[in-house]
């Protein structure tokens, strides 16, 4: 394994987050661009396009030369959704369909309109062999080596987990050209030299260097492509996050082994560009592996005790086995998720560093070498909407379901992929007694009442209407502009047939929600009852002030009210002083 290294990259350094890709496709396939986005002119008006849209924020002066509208077209080309441009060597254009255009395939994943037939598309896109071999001759499928890779792993070790530093080293910097097991034998003797080594990180930095020294590029980019690469992979379904690495998704264990079975091929390339823009079949396409991969889930969620009903369902063919499988996965997510909301209150101090990378406008905390969070700086407004989700469920005694009360979509590690929606409030907090209806904006300029004003007393106005209980509206921003929070102090609204309403809407900083929810956990008196307090003593005397009064009356109530739960344990508010909470490393 002397050769140079080369780093394969399912995904774009420029489009690090694949689920954004969906909606720069649809802006595509309905602008005047399509068919059209190469050449200069045409890249920067994509480029704006997307920038208008609000699917990416370009500043001003930032790209001049439409460079980031080429890294989408060449992620929609990459995936099948557009004709790719052909390389002479490959074939003639005409054989495959006019460069730009719109694909079967891309039809397919416009119509795409739930996170599981998203997840399928990729796992077709993924799973045919268009990336060359170093013999020139040859292509192969990333997820299909990799897929290997984590079966041989399973079969020596019992666990098909594949760790951050293993994947960078030994994961996408090889291919069918090595062989299997020496590959997994690498990957083991890494594994039990960094187990033995006293610090993890400098044996990290000396094993990229020694990998590095037949690498001709950056040594970072062992690292930094593998959080990219990783990250385009578990769109597929078939893989999850598990620590920093990956491991193959139980529940797709079947449909796993039957992609590893083929990792390269050496058939014409534009085959390859046909079957990718036709929608590549996949093993769940025939009868028996759809019944297998069908057959494997009943047994698990019997394993698990999970009542399920199928019966209304036909079996008689491959799609509708599928649509039966999905309807079980549908199911068995929902009952992850519900174990995963009973464990939110144990991770009230991962939470509250969310909120502290979400203050700051994005970046990255390191716990370990194995452990750290990310907020990426344009995903920023969907992580403000998980984490405040992850605090009501912390907090806990819910009366509706954990999935009940968001608004916006999870991938299978229960990460946010897009915003909610618009036509309903962000969380929805059923308590017993009350319910909190929480409004969440990264917004914070002079256009936040704008934009927020009107639809968030709407949404608290029809939930008054909606539950026979108190309804509060909390409004969550970075910064409260004056005029939002004059807009909610008055809190006026006319309901249908000019019913006027008289509507609690509290508009909180991050910061003050943050300080509030970590001095409840560090007095160990987290409920709802608490929040209710600290709502209702914000609204206390709002009538009787301006909005800059309200503003400076909410701040000293929140101070007051988080003074009073240290005060319960005397010796967490010391700890507090001393610092002690969370001091660990941050990346911009």
């Amino acid at each position: 394994m002397e050769e140079n290294i080369e780093i394969w990259l399912v995904g774009n350094t420029g489009l690090r987050n694949p689920n954004r890709i969906r909606e720069g496709f649809a802006v595509y396939a309905d602008s005047r661009f399509l068919g059209k986005l190469h050449g200069r002119e045409n890249e920067i008006g994509f480029m704006k396009l997307l920038d208008e849209k609000g699917i990416i924020q370009n500043e001003e002066g930032r790209d001049a030369s439409g460079s980031h509208a080429r890294k989408w077209r060449l992620m929609f080309a990459k995936n099948g959704f557009i004709y790719p441009q052909l390389k002479r060597k490959d074939g003639r254009q005409e054989e495959l369909g006019a460069a730009d255009e719109l694909t079967p395939f891309g039809r397919a994943f416009l119509q795409a309109d739930t996170y599981p037939a998203v997840q399928e598309c990729y796992l077709r896109a993924m799973s045919v062999e268009q990336f060359p071999m170093p013999d020139g001759i040859r292509h192969f499928s990333p997820l299909r080596w990799l897929l290997a890779i984590m079966l041989e792993l399973e079969r020596r070790t019992g666990s098909s987990e594949l760790s951050r530093i293993e994947f960078a080293l030994w994961g996408h910097t090889t291919n069918p050209g090595y062989e299997l097991s020496e590959v997994v034998d690498r990957i083991l003797d890494l594994r039990r030299r960094r187990a033995a080594a006293p610090a993890k990180r400098p044996f990290d930095r000396q094993e990229i260097a020694e990998r590095g020294r037949h690498y001709d590029k950056k040594p970072d980019n062992f690292l930094d492509y593998s959080d990219m690469n990783m990250r385009y992979l578990r769109i597929s379904g078939v893989l999850q996050r598990k620590g920093r690495g990956l491991v193959v998704v139980p529940s797709k264990h079947v449909l796993a082994e039957g992609l590893a079975k083929s990792t390269a091929a050496d058939g014409p390339m534009l085959d390859e560009y046909r079957r990718l823009c036709g929608g590549a079949p996949l093993p769940t396409d025939s009868m028996d592996v759809a019944r297998c991969l069908l057959d494997d889930l009943i047994k698990q969620m019997r394993e698990r005790h999970i009542v399920f009903d199928i019966s209304d369902l036909p079996l008689t063919a491959p799609a509708e086995v599928n649509i039966a499988r999905r309807r079980l996965e549908n199911i068995l997510a929902q009952t992850d998720e519900v174990k995963y909301a009973g464990e939110q209150r144990g991770q009230w101090e991962e939470i509250a560093d969310y909120m502290s990378l979400l203050i700051r406008g994005g970046g990255k905390l390191v716990y370990d070498e194995d452990n750290a969070i990310e907020v990426p700086k344009d995903e920023t407004p969907v992580y403000l909407e998980w984490v405040l989700w992850r605090a009501a469920l912390a907090v806990g005694r819910l009366v509706n379901r954990p999935f009940e009360v968001r608004g916006f979509r999870l991938d299978s590690d229960f990460m946010p992929v897009s915003a909610a929606g618009g036509g309903r409030g962000d969380l929805y907090c059923e308590f017993e007694d009350f319910v909190i209806l929480t409004e969440a904006t990264m917004s914070s300029s002079s256009r936040q009442e704008a934009m927020e004003g009107e639809p968030v007393r709407r949404h608290v106005s029809d939930a008054v209407l909606k539950y026979g209980k108190p309804v509060y509206g909390l409004f969550i921003a970075i910064r409260i502009d004056t005029n939002t929070a004059e807009t909610f102090r008055h809190g006026v609204w006319y309901a249908k047939g000019d019913v006027k309403q008289k509507l609690d809407i509290i508009p909180l900083t991050l910061a003050q929600f943050r300080k509030y929810f970590v001095s409840m956990f560090r007095a160990q008196q987290a409920c709802p009852e608490r929040l209710r307090e600290l709502l209702a003593a914000c609204g206390a005397g709002r009538e009787g002030l301006e909005a800059p009064a309200w503003k400076k009356h909410i701040d000293a109530v929140v101070e007051e009210k988080a003074a009073e739960a240290a005060g319960e344990r005397p010796d967490r508010r010391a700890e507090a002083r001393r610092g002690a909470y969370r001091e660990t490393e941050i990346e911009g």
